[in-house]
């Protein structure tokens, strides 16, 4: 089959949709089934080489909302030559041109259907933190995004909890729930390899047991909990006392991914000032083998978001063995904590600095149970293979 993916940007640095719509395509392709995307980007974009797939930048986008004449003409053009159309992410003008271009039939033929993931942007947490942005939402939700929803053939949640919440932030909301399987694929390449690169590109890593942060670098991923929970450990001597291997190398927080926001410098600032900025290795954001093998050589992965749809990150840590310490602010933590493959706890301090001191005074024992159960998990539950099947039945069923 013939599949369209619509998204906004197919940038690298924008985390998880296109991540996951590389991984599932290749999977598609080598099942005979082509992937082709329409995006806002420009078509100078430097990013678009580099996909694996062929791409229409009907951009660039403008005016905030990713604005683009381009870009409804063009799909009500192409969108007959492919069996599914799957819009990904909403508030933004790919999913309401999309809307736009399908809504009616073209010289008598019947509307292309469409499919659309919301990727987590119906989240509560976003009414409640941002109440001002929420409002100007409403003004055109009623006529823009919710009708995107209710006309699309279904709209495809990633996990149950995203589901359940999606219906939390506006009371006009009507669509077809589907639940699907999400996940990424295997690494691929020598663990020892990866994790030798990543060490050679940073050698004040070395002989240092390494606290791992990769994601975006933004307010809504905790890593102001991050650093302030760090340094409260590393003051902690009766946890570190306790520690199985207080005796061997010394705690390092590596906070890898890109600054969207501005926000690093702030939080390098806070480490100062707590006196731990030696203690702390920004890495900017990494990929390929690099970031394979920071996941190698860390011994945990943390992540105390606010806010995270599914955290591709997340499962991509679980595919190299590597226990995750995370907030029950994302959709995914009860998942992991039923496979015993990470901690939870609350997107707060004190639920923070308890995860990292739950996993520091761990026996050697529990701590090798959870790597095994990690890699348990993901072979389960998150494997691309699954998603790919989960998608096909999803899209073919409806």
């Amino acid at each position: 089959m013939k599949i369209l993916r619509v998204i906004t940007s197919t940038a690298p640095t924008n985390g998880g949709p296109i991540e996951g719509i590389k991984q599932v395509s290749r999977v598609l392709a080598s099942q005979g089934h082509r992937t082709d995307i329409a995006c806002l980007d420009a078509p100078d974009a430097p990013w678009l080489k580099a996909l694996p797939f062929k791409t229409y930048a009907l951009g660039p986008g403008r005016f905030g909302y990713q604005y683009s004449k381009h870009f409804v003409p063009w799909l009500r053009q192409n969108a007959a030559k492919y069996d599914y159309v799957i819009v990904h992410g909403i508030w933004q003008y790919s999913s309401f041109g999309a809307w736009l271009a399908l809504k009616r039939p073209l010289d008598g033929k019947p509307r292309q259907p469409y499919f659309v993931y919301t990727h987590g942007m119906l989240d509560p947490w976003f009414k409640r933190t941002y109440p001002f942005k929420h409002l100007k939402k409403w003004l055109y939700w009623p006529w823009a995004e919710y009708r995107v929803l209710r006309d699309a053939q279904a709209v495809l949640f990633t996990c149950e909890e995203e589901r359940v919440l999606a219906r939390q932030s506006f009371w006009l909301y009507t669509c077809n729930e589907v639940v699907v399987n999400y996940g990424t694929a295997k690494p691929e390449g020598a663990p020892a390899f990866q994790q030798q690169a990543f060490r050679n590109q940073f050698p004040e890593l070395r002989d240092k047991r390494l606290v791992l942060f990769l994601s975006r670098i933004h307010p809504k991923k905790g890593c102001d909990l991050i650093i302030e929970a760090f340094a409260q450990l590393l003051q902690d001597q009766s946890a570190i006392q306790h520690s199985p291997e207080t005796d061997q190398l010394p705690l390092h927080l590596v906070i890898a991914g890109p600054d969207q926001t501005g926000w690093q410098s702030q939080l390098q600032q806070q480490s100062k000032q707590l006196g731990i900025s030696d203690r702390i290795t920004w890495t900017g954001m990494l990929s390929g083998d690099l970031k394979w093998g920071a996941f190698h050589a860390a011994e945990v992965f943390v992540l105390p978001s606010h806010q995270e749809n599914f955290g591709i990150v997340v499962a991509e840590a679980l595919a190299c063995g590597l226990p995750v310490l995370i907030s029950n602010k994302v959709n995914i933590w009860r998942e992991i904590a039923a496979d015993g493959a990470g901690l939870v706890a609350n997107d707060t301090l004190t639920g923070t600095s308890e995860l990292l001191r739950q996993w520091l005074v761990m026996p050697l024992e529990a701590k090798q149970a959870m790597r095994r159960k990690a890699q348990q998990s993901f072979n389960q539950r998150f494997n691309i293979q699954s998603t790919a099947a989960s998608f096909i039945q999803a899209v073919q069923n409806h």
